[in-house]
């Protein structure tokens, strides 16, 4: 229910659906681009310079209006970086005053090549890091699940514990409401002490205080895990107890190599080395020699009217070069380049080292989890020891045969027991889930874990 309905669930979703919808936006801008652009009007009227053939300038009162259309299809070359389109376009010129003038100009067809030369390919770069962001943002969200339900059987076993205490606490106010009753009718034989009685009701006070604790505790622990679970106030909430635990064989070995295969932090970590090999590449590219080209093949022709416009269109091609090389930095593009180099040394130390911890994690919590079981199986066996010790201590001392003291230690033992026997179940199945975020491995099933539930997964 908590993976499902939790708040931290549902944010966890959240980004991983914004993940999803960035990728998918990304990977439709490499498919065929289809734009429609045009000025409706663009209307100039006032005197304005204008340039006569032999260089002189005249101002002339000026009344105008040219619009535009076009329509274009345009790709992406993901291997080269560049940009193919082709397409169309219209426009038509209306000059104001004594006599309105209008001419049509259009281009039937025309393909333009746009493509950087000796430049970084930052639509290649682009590629790579995106499609590991969001390998990224899918193993984080697994391991945001997981989290979910390490968190809500925390909550879970606050529940349980609170519960136990409450119980534990009531059955104590009882046996020592008998005991102080007790004791009351043996201090009036003379058979114990003033001193006895007053202990005897001191903790039978402390008894019904800790009743009262128990209770607050427990309402406010169901109050948690309501709110976690998005649960209803106005339906009824109880919780089962956990009679047994799946046994785990794991092996740490085998939890290493899970880890360093699924975890986000290895994706992360080869987008980071990715990234900081795109800083290097792209500060030597920068510092070097490098141009840009454009080229442009078509038709286009011009008319008084829209008809003739596209009438015998005459050829029309248009190439540039553009070129650029650093002839004097003062040593910027070397300094620039050494920067990215210790960038990139900074990222594979730092990968290096979380990756060791990665592996560390995930061997000491197969161990962990194996020490949990055992913990169990201890606390089980103590639970049953101390209350089975609680009773015959309570039957002597009703017989006379143990001091007050040595009931109330046995009494604070079998309080200990109870209470140890839940925090016990509750470190196994914390071990059980941060085993399953580290490695996104389920060891029950020998499968890696899948949101199996979504469609897209």
């Amino acid at each position: 229910m908590a993976q499902r309905q939790g708040p931290s669930a549902q944010v966890a979703r959240s980004v991983r659906d914004a993940a999803r919808s960035r990728n998918d936006a990304f990977n439709a801008g490499l498919l065929p681009q289809v734009m429609l652009t045009g000025d409706a009007a663009n209307l100039t009227h006032g005197i304005n310079a204008i340039q006569q053939n032999d260089g002189s300038v005249q101002y002339l009162n000026q009344s105008q209006n040219t619009s535009t259309i076009g329509l274009a299809v345009a790709q992406k070359i993901p291997l080269t970086g560049g940009t193919l389109a082709f397409g169309s376009q219209a426009s038509r010129f209306d000059a104001f005053g004594g006599k309105t003038d209008r001419q049509y100009s259009t281009t039937p067809f025309f393909i333009q090549l746009q493509q950087d030369l000796f430049k970084p390919r930052n639509l290649v770069w682009d590629e790579k890091l995106q499609s590991l962001n969001a390998v990224v943002a899918e193993r984080a969200y697994l391991e945001a699940r997981e989290d979910v339900a390490g968190n809500i059987a925390g909550a879970f076993f606050d529940l349980y514990a609170a519960e136990m205490s409450l119980k534990n606490a009531a059955a104590n106010v009882s046996v020592n409401d008998t005991l102080y009753t007790l004791n009351k009718g043996r201090y009036e034989v003379g058979k114990i002490g003033e001193n006895d009685l007053l202990k005897s009701e001191l903790q039978l006070l402390r008894a019904r205080a800790s009743l009262e604790d128990a209770k607050v505790q427990r309402d406010r622990s169901e109050a948690a895990l309501r709110r976690q679970l998005v649960y209803p106030d106005n339906r009824p909430l109880s919780i089962v107890t956990p009679d047994a635990i799946p046994v785990i064989d794991a092996d740490p070995e085998i939890a290493v190599r899970q880890a360093l295969k699924n975890s986000s932090v290895t994706e992360q970590a080869v987008y980071d080395e990715t990234q900081a090999r795109r800083g290097t590449t792209s500060a030597r590219l920068n510092n070097r020699f490098n141009a840009t080209l454009s080229a442009t093949v078509g038709f286009n022709q011009t008319a008084d009217a829209f008809g003739r416009a596209y009438a015998n269109p005459q050829g029309r091609q248009t190439a540039s070069l553009g070129i650029s090389m650093p002839m004097l930095q003062w040593g910027a593009g070397n300094a620039q380049v050494e920067a990215a180099k210790a960038d990139e040394q900074r990222v594979a130390s730092n990968n290096k080292a979380r990756r060791d911890a990665l592996a560390e994690d995930a061997r000491f919590s197969v161990l962990q989890l194996q020490q949990a079981q055992r913990n169990v199986v201890i606390a089980a066996k103590a639970d049953t020891v101390s209350a089975k010790q609680f009773e015959v201590a309570r039957n002597r001392y009703v017989i006379g045969k143990i001091s007050n003291t040595d009931l109330y230690n046995a009494q604070n033992d079998k309080d200990q027991a109870v209470i140890g026997y839940v925090q016990a179940l509750r470190g196994y199945w914390t071990a059980y889930y941060h085993l399953r975020r580290v490695t996104l491995y389920d060891f029950v099933t020998k499968s890696e874990l899948a949101d199996d539930r979504d469609p897209r997964q």
